[in-house]
């Protein structure tokens, strides 16, 4: 498994799962993190990872989510979402880095919290850059860029948040998109507990929220 967004302003964390066995083949020739390839070999190298895997799927957790739990925990769920979606439960996960952040203390219900069925989450390991050194790692997080992209590219495409230039930078600080939300303020795909600049915090006030749920986001995705 894999993330991606974590540390973006505006949008979705997106986590990808791409399960294997012994029976699968050699992993398609190219796969490597998903940050080193140019986004048209990310998007040709979704079918192969697809036709390679025994399950894939991605994950998301929204921006409203985020304010309401914290990133880590909100990484927590769009994992446990993706694990969901590929129905099958894993010997083993890897997480690249040194933070398990899929496991959840025993003490939070979090799940029940965001009122989802609970998922019972399987062992995990941490390996420092798995996704340069482990194949499925590199896939997962080859999937998740992919899918987030894909959602920030249209969400800037639309007329009210083309000022962010989503398009460009994904959601992430870049300076047009800091400029921005000084004179704009944000909008409802923002993480707003991130004290933006044009919040209230800041230099201005909140704009009217509007729900997001994960529906918009998959569905988002998928146009």
């Amino acid at each position: 498994m894999d993330e991606v967004g974590r540390g973006a302003l505006a949008g979705p964390v997106t986590v990808g799962v791409v399960l294997i066995d012994e029976t699968c083949r050699s992993a398609p020739q190219g796969v490597r993190d998903s940050k080193l390839l140019q986004p048209h070999a990310r998007e040709a190298m979704v079918p192969r990872i697809e036709r390679w895997a025994l399950c894939h799927a991605v994950g998301h957790a929204s921006a409203a989510e985020i304010d309401d739990i914290g990133i880590i925990a909100a990484l927590r769920l769009a994992g446990t979402r993706a694990l969901a979606a590929c129905g099958v439960r894993p010997d083993l996960v890897i997480l690249d880095g040194n933070h398990d952040w899929l496991t959840a203390p025993e003490d939070v219900g979090l799940l029940a919290f965001a009122h989802e069925s609970a998922v019972t989450t399987p062992p995990v390991t941490t390996m420092i850059k798995a996704d340069l050194k482990c194949s499925s790692v590199a896939a997962a997080s080859v999937l998740a860029k992919v899918t987030r992209d894909r959602i920030m590219v249209e969400l800037g495409g639309h007329e009210e948040h083309a000022v962010y230039d989503w398009v460009g930078n994904k959601g992430y600080a870049a300076p047009e998109h800091m400029d921005a939300l000084r004179v704009r303020g944000p909008s409802v795909w923002h993480r707003r507990s991130w004290r933006l600049p044009g919040t209230m915090d800041d230099d201005g006030p909140v704009p009217e929220t509007a729900e997001t749920t994960v529906t918009d986001l998959t569905s988002v995705g998928e146009r």
